[in-house]
């Protein structure tokens, strides 16, 4: 066995990870690798694709961490892109996390990839929850009957992660197990017959399963069918024979008898696994969606909640907010003058970089407990009981109640929301929801609002940032009817989303997706931001007539004849109606780049001194002209990543359209915010 260990220590195995959405695959996923992520996406899709490293018994494995999914059948873009992976990656093994509460459905997937003939361990998962509503699982029946190893877990408390790191370890060295749902007579005979056919023209080296090939063949699997063309087209004719004969002897579809025939077979393993423990508890989770699920409690619940988040995100962050502001604004850029370098070389990295980032890291304990806010109501399993409250209201609004995914998602950051209406079949539904996604309020948008709120809301800022959210929730639903009449007219499809169970949020995992959430705005601060400051920087000590010194940060005069003033000044006649001056103009045409260089910018361009950036708004806006800032970069162009996934996804037409229409949303709603305010007497 040492000697095999050592075999198996000279190459990189290859893991993949399979599981229904809401399973806890993710959270074995971190437990297994420690959270070593590379996020990307799969070849020739928006599919999130994230790949890890495991070293486990000193053996190395590449860990895939593959889309969510109830079944292998490729009718939607993530079954697609997990049945290829496994095909054709080959990987050396696979675990499928199966949910002990809702084990039938689990063990349809787990039986859909032991017909694919790869190495399967079976991570038994949420065993706490299943013996909490008066049922126990065995796990020696599972084994027994399935032929692979199963493993009892908790992940959210890492109860058998070490088992199950063991057994990955032995089932290296093990065949694949042999089990395989009998069909009846006539379709058995069929796959055997096509089967033969098919290993006949199986490229050398290929390692096709045949049978699961045959047997998806004659269901017209889409992915199946891809394959099959490429050995040999005429073996579609000899499975179009064979189903024709099947069906005409069943009197029904044959895709439907098979997946019928699996599902039997699920519930028959589940029955010999399950016993009725003791009484069943009333369900906790039953009592609470009583109310937060109501159809008239529902909605001022879920804004309470989301009103909540804010103002912890603001009370609670303010005394932190305080230490990195001093960090920024008066200890480096004293430390810095300090040093003996040349006056450009000290301007640039302490009123270009330090000034500029530091003005969006002050902010950074906001959004780690707005994030540490999320992750409290995802792991309690509240966000899916928002998206099932607003479905009715979305779908009177024209939005799909299959948008609620990608508009949540968009809170967080408006790409990963473009990118996951690839859910969404209907493609007119698919098209309104990718271009009312960028209207809502992404993290990038907050540290802008937590300046202006800062400076002049400063008794009820909470209050302003939050409605910030609710006017973008309301210009996304204006969006989505606007371009339902306009262009995208149908009706909207159903929406169907599996609510978990409550489950009391576990600390490591609720700080592992707020690290991971700052680490990304962080990453982002310490790149594109660097960049975009270093470049406004450079673009305000130099103008046309040449470099002119780093005291035009200082001088108001000075800095007009730079050429970040030339291009402010050409916008400023724009934006005068909004009463803004040239450098909050040039402010947004760098936001184009990335939200949060605005706030960047701004420092940059105000030339911060001790007073800070709050107290250079302050100075320069009124709370009007002040509010109407915060909707112009709520609504204005999507950021370039964003039009880029738009363009992705659907074409540079409806990109172009996407830039077109938030601009003019924009102008519009700030210029009318600022109309309003002067006739009702504001100043």
């Amino acid at each position: 066995m040492s000697a095999h260990r050592g075999s198996q220590a000279t190459r990189r195995f290859k893991l993949a990870l399979v599981g229904n959405p809401n399973v806890g695959k993710s959270v074995i996923y971190n437990e297994i690798t420690g959270g070593d992520a590379w996020v990307g996406n799969w070849p020739g899709t928006t599919v999130e694709k994230k790949v890890g490293r495991a070293v486990i018994g000193g053996v190395e494995f590449e860990v895939v961490d593959l889309p969510g999914i109830y079944s292998l059948s490729a009718y939607t873009l993530d079954e697609e892109v997990a049945v290829r992976f496994l095909v054709e990656e080959k990987p050396d093994l696979v675990v499928v996390i199966l949910n002990a509460v809702n084990l039938e459905r689990s063990l349809y997937l787990l039986l859909s990839v032991l017909e694919v003939g790869v190495r399967v361990v079976a991570a038994l998962n949420m065993i706490d929850l299943a013996e909490g509503q008066g049922y126990k699982v065995r796990s020696d029946v599972l084994e027994e009957l399935l032929g692979i190893r199963v493993i009892p877990t908790v992940a959210v408390k890492g109860v058998g992660i070490e088992e199950l790191r063991k057994a990955i370890l032995d089932t290296l060295s093990e065949p694949p197990s042999t089990y395989k749902v009998n069909y009846g007579v006539d379709v058995e005979r069929a796959i055997e017959g096509l089967a033969s056919k098919i290993k006949g023209y199986e490229p050398a080296g290929a390692k096709l399963n045949v049978r699961w090939l045959a047997s998806r063949l004659l269901e017209e699997d889409k992915y199946a069918v891809e394959l099959v063309e490429r050995l040999n087209p005429e073996l579609l004719k000899v499975a179009e024979e064979h189903r024709r004969r099947i069906e005409k002897t069943l009197g029904r579809p044959l895709d439907e008898y098979v997946v019928e025939r699996r599902y039997e077979e699920a519930s028959k393993i589940a029955s010999k696994a399950l016993i009725k423990a003791g009484v069943k508890k009333l369900s906790l989770t039953s009592l609470i969606d009583y109310a937060v699920t109501h159809k008239v409690f529902g909605i001022p619940i879920m804004l309470t909640a989301v009103y909540l988040m804010f103002r912890l995100a603001f009370d609670v962050a303010t005394p932190l907010c305080t230490l990195v502001d001093y960090a920024f604004s008066s200890y480096l850029p004293s430390l810095i003058s300090s040093l003996p370098m040349p006056e450009f070389a000290s301007s640039l990295i302490g009123d270009g970089v330090v000034a500029g980032v530091g003005s969006v890291l002050i902010f950074l304990p906001n959004i780690a407990l707005l994030f540490l806010a999320l992750a409290l109501l995802e792991d309690v399993g509240y966000l899916a009981r928002a998206a099932f409250v607003v479905d009715k209201v979305m779908h009177k609004l024209k939005l799909t109640g299959k948008s609620i995914i990608p508009l949540l998602l968009g809170f967080g950051c408006n790409i990963p929301g473009v990118m996951a209406t690839r859910a969404i079949e209907d493609e007119q539904d698919r098209k309104t929801t990718a271009l009312a996604t960028p209207v809502i309020s992404c993290a990038a948008r907050l540290p802008v609002y937590l300046v202006f709120a800062g400076a002049l809301f400063t008794a009820y800022r909470g209050s302003v940032v939050f409605s910030m959210y609710l006017w973008s929730v309301i210009f996304a639903a204006l969006t989505a009817i606007i371009l339902r009449k306009a262009l995208f007219k149908g009706v909207s499809t159903g929406f169907i989303i599996e609510l978990p169970p409550y489950m009391a949020p576990q600390a490591k995992s609720v700080c592992f997706k707020t690290w991971l959430r700052c680490k990304r705005f962080l990453l982002k601060a310490g790149t594109v931001i660097v960049a975009v400051v270093v470049v406004v920087w450079l673009l305000s000590v130099t103008g046309p007539s040449g470099y002119l010194g780093v005291g035009a940060l200082e001088d108001p005069e000075l800095i007009e004849q730079s050429w970040i003033g030339v291009v402010g000044h050409w916008l400023e006649p724009i934006f005068t109606p909004m009463g803004w001056d040239w450098r909050a103009s040039s402010a947004l045409l760098v936001g184009f780049l990335a939200k949060e260089a605005v706030v960047g910018a701004m420092g940059v361009l105000y030339g911060v001194g001790e007073e800070g950036l709050s107290g250079a708004v302050a100075s320069s806006f009124t709370p009007l002209t002040a509010y109407a800032y915060m909707l112009f970069v709520l609504l204005y162009v999507p950021c370039v990543a964003t039009l880029a996934t738009i363009r992705g996804e659907m074409g540079f037409k409806y990109a172009l359209l996407a830039l077109a229409y938030e601009l003019a949303l924009a102008y519009s709603v700030a210029a009318l915010c600022v109309g309003v305010g002067h006739l009702l007497g504001f100043a």
